[in-house]
This record gives C-alpha cells, structure tokens and sequence, in this order.
C-alpha cells in the first residue's frame, strides 16, 4: 500500500536523521543557484560546496542497488560562460557513478533573442553499484511503437511490449506551452510534469519501495511515487510550498491524512 510522509524542514536535517542503506531511489532537482524567487543565491564555492554535503549523504542512505536521478541546470561563471552545465562544476564531488544523461525536451519555453531558446534540461542517472542496480525496462516501453510486421526468420524483431524509449523524453512542460493551463499545474516556478517523474519511479524502482526527494517542492515526485505504488518521503524547507504539496496529496489520496509529529505528515490510502 503506497504511503507518503513530507517533512517541512532543511534537507540534511532530514537526510541526517535517515539510517544508512535505507532509500531504494531518490529523484531530486535542487534550486539552480540563479536567483530565483524561492533561493537564496550563494557564492559559488559555497553552493558547490553545500550540493557536495546533500549528494555525500543521500549517498549514504542509498541502498547497495539504489539510484539518485538528479536534474541539474546551467548557470554563468564570470569569465568561462553564461551557461555553465553545473554537473560540470560538481563531476568530481559526487560518490556516486554516472549511468546515463536523459535530455527532458519540453518542446516550449522562455523565446531567446540573442541564442538558440533553451527547450531541454537533463536528468542524470547514478547509480550506487554499476554492476548492480534496478533497471526496470519493460516497466517503460512505448506501448505505442511495436513495429507489429517486423520479422526475422519468422519471429519479431522488437519486444511486443513496444519499444526502449530511448535517451530524449519528449514530455510537455505543465509551466508553459500546451499544458500551462492543465489541471495538473501548481502554483511553483519549477514544477516538474508527473511524467517524467512517473517514468524514472517505474524504471529504476519497484512497487512497495522507498522513494525519496529532499527538495520536494510542489510535490510531483511523491505524487508520482504514490500513482506508482511506491512508499514515498520528501523534504521542502519552504512553509507555503510544504502546504501547497500536501493539499495536493490530499486530493490524491481523497483526503485521508494522519499526522505522525509537528511538521511531519503521513498519509495513507
């Protein structure tokens, strides 16, 4: 039975609190470092420096088979780029191995007038054992493309669940383009389509396990967690945006609620 608890409080106070090898995955895009309204900008050794402290320990309550999917944006380094990859800045800080890169497209966004207008972020994928890891493929197939007529001495030459879906997820933003107005859209700057998030919850996961986000913000990662079977903890340090995440959770799961301690919530179906 999926379960859900958020925990309005800072991020390595929450993963401090965790025992070791306890968390299956962790999904996870934490503030960019731009100045955005819900940030605090830091000096840029001190950021990358914090980023080091939360991977090193989210490493930590990894379990030996377990994964962290962490989106990571761009920002400008005075005298190297204004669009800096920040994975580039942290390569050497994080323990964990580097999998794979995922490139979102969201097909619609902010019109550049002086470069090329951005319409991808990245996902990376690391794992805590190379050797050793969930990887749910079928979980994740394009049902819609089986190439049905494609044989090879008499047999299909594709899986008939559908096909990989490859490195590029062509996924809607719900903050800008088609699906700004959709139901699923929440009052956050940087709210991520359950889609996406459902996706990676399927394949580097399975049913009844731990999934963690401790920059939970509008909730998307629990929300698709609990549509998706799995047990579920988030952290946001952030009051309204702790509010504004439960209130939606509650209308998941229809309003059923139990409260565990001040500032802590779980819910269960």
């Amino acid at each position: 039975m999926p379960t859900y608890e958020l925990r309005c409080l800072d991020l390595l106070d929450g993963l401090r609190a965790l025992p070791d090898a306890s968390v299956d995955l962790t999904v996870t895009s934490p503030p960019y470092n731009i100045g955005k309204e819900y940030e605090s900008r830091r000096a840029l050794a001190d950021y990358l420096a914090w980023c080091e402290t939360w991977l090193r320990e989210i490493y930590r309550v990894t379990k030996p088979h377990g994964a962290l999917w962490l989106n990571l944006g761009y920002l400008e380094v005075a005298g190297k780029g204004r669009a800096v990859p920040l994975p580039y800045l942290l390569w050497d800080k994080s323990p964990f191995y580097l999998q794979q890169e995922v490139v979102w497209h969201y097909e619609a966004g902010v019109a550049a007038r002086k470069a090329f207008s951005p319409r991808n972020e990245k996902w990376l994928w690391f794992v805590k054992d190379p050797q050793k890891y969930t990887f749910n493929l079928d979980a994740v197939r394009d049902p819609d493309v089986k190439y049905p007529n494609q044989k090879k001495n008499g047999k299909l030459k594709v899986n008939p669940l559908g096909k990989n879906p490859g490195d590029v997820w062509r996924i809607p933003k719900v903050t800008s383009g088609a699906k700004r107005s959709s139901k699923e859209r929440m009052p956050h700057p940087a709210q991520f389509p359950v889609a996406v998030i459902e996706r990676i919850i399927r394949a580097c996961s399975n049913p009844g396990e731990l999934v963690l986000d401790p920059f939970a913000g509008s909730g998307s990662t629990l929300a698709a967690a609990y549509g998706c079977g799995r047990v579920s903890l988030g952290f946001e340090i952030r009051p309204d945006y702790t509010e504004m995440a439960l209130e939606r959770l509650d209308r998941l799961a229809s309003g059923r609620m139990q409260v565990v301690e001040q500032n802590n919530v779980e819910r269960s179906p």
